[in-house]
């Protein structure tokens, strides 16, 4: 692999991070406003908290993709497999 494919490869997985961070980012800040606002417009009646659980379980699928998903069956796990299936028939 030559430097300009792992130089994209980097920036890509750069962008994924970015991207995930930036996520968690507005759960927190939509989230924190929408928390506001139930509590000033109907404090005896939580609402927030559905956004809250639906985007969050959103967001967790997000970072299982971004923090787990190049290991489990993804890139990293490919050209592992790549290497493995390789070697095997070397032997044979």
């Amino acid at each position: 692999m030559d430097e300009q494919e792992r130089y994209a490869r980097a920036k890509n997985r750069v962008d994924e991070i970015r991207g995930f961070y930036m996520h968690l980012a507005a759960y927190i800040a939509v989230n924190l406003l929408l928390f506001g606002i139930n509590m000033v417009i109907s404090p005896g009646a939580l609402w927030f908290y559905w956004v809250t659980i639906f985007w969050g379980i959103g967001l967790v699928f997000h970072a299982l993709g971004v923090f787990v998903g190049g290991r489990v069956f993804g890139r990293e796990w490919e050209e592992r497999k790549i290497r493995e299936i390789m070697e095997r028939e070397e032997r044979r």
